[in-house]
């Protein structure tokens, strides 16, 4: 698939580029399948595949990070309070996240998960205005505008705050502002290692309670499930690492528009193989984000390529 770029001069992509864009469908299509892979991990319930999420997912760091004889950044991050305590505070949202996520599929409700995701965008951009003082174009406002209607349509419908959503948008939301913050400190391994391991001990504790209450299925359920459930750390660790990837090779514009595989995978995955239902007020609720996205996308586009117009005769 070619860069919007490409698209626009007639050039073909290059291969690096091309490498990224499939590197990014990669990730994004494996975010979209997680409502199958996390059903499929029941009877284990959601702090159950968070705390072993975790604590696979750090093991899988920790051996590459080995094999690549990678250790040094860690005493480097430990020198440096502010950029440890970003961390802590990243791991937190990000366990956060990764629990509402995983509590909302295992409850019957990915369909609201999907809804979560179709709202970061905005979220993201009403962050912008609030905690980085950005100023919003009209277009990006009336986006902004939309989707906060289609918060209440959605709340007045169902008769109550759709929290699962919400909770998703803004902790992924907030995730990436500190993301932003740490910049270019760490690289996603890094970084993925630092917070896996501030979750590392809340994992242990919950893992020790629900033994102690004899409420663990790792190994009651025979090898399949407990092999699934120690592929949360290669399920979590691949994607993020072809999403970094593929963010080096192509223009964020593409990337922010490809982003959209991942709710919207969800929500077919949530249809038509979890067989959720979706009423006719969820579906209008739903068109009214899409439309509110789709007045953001057409706006990045114009905002890219208007900076990518030559200046001067």
């Amino acid at each position: 698939m070619p860069s919007l770029e490409s698209a626009a001069t007639g050039l073909p992509a290059s291969p690096e580029e091309g490498n990224g864009t499939l590197m990014a469908f990669a990730a994004y299509g494996l975010w979209g399948a997680f409502p199958v892979y996390f059903h499929a991990l029941q009877p284990a319930g959601a702090w159950e595949v968070l705390s072993h999420r975790v604590l696979w997912s750090l093991l899988v760091c920790v051996l590459v990070l080995a094999v690549q004889r990678d250790a040094g950044w860690v005493r480097d991050v430990l020198h440096r309070p502010m950029l440890t305590a970003t961390l802590v505070v990243a791991g937190l949202t990000i366990g956060t996240n990764w629990t509402i996520y995983v509590w909302a599929v295992l409850q019957g409700r990915a369909t609201d998960a999907s809804l979560g995701y179709f709202f970061n965008p905005l979220v993201t951009v009403m962050l912008g205005v609030l905690v980085l003082r950005e100023r919003l174009r009209r277009m990006q406002w009336i986006a902004v505008g939309i989707g906060v209607v289609a918060a209440l349509y959605l709340s007045l419908a169902a008769g109550g705050v759709p929290w699962i959503a919400l909770g998703l948008a803004f902790s992924f939301a907030f995730y990436g502002l500190i993301k932003k913050r740490v910049g270019a400190s760490l690289t996603a391994m890094h970084s993925l290692a630092a917070e896996t391991a501030v979750l590392t001990p809340i994992a242990v504790g919950v893992v020790i309670v629900l033994a102690h209450r004899q409420l663990t299925t790792f190994a009651g359920h025979g090898a399949v499930h407990a092999s699934l459930l120690v592929l949360a750390g290669p399920v979590t660790v691949v994607p993020l690492l072809l999403f970094a990837a593929a963010a080096r090779r192509i223009p964020l514009v593409s990337m922010g528009l490809i982003q959209f595989v991942t709710p919207v995978l969800q929500l077919v995955t949530a249809v038509t193989l979890l067989h959720e239902h979706m009423g006719r007020d969820r579906w209008i609720g739903f068109a009214l984000v899409w439309v509110a996205l789709a007045l953001l996308s057409v706006d990045s586009i114009n905002a890219s390529f208007g900076a990518r117009k030559p200046t001067g005769s």
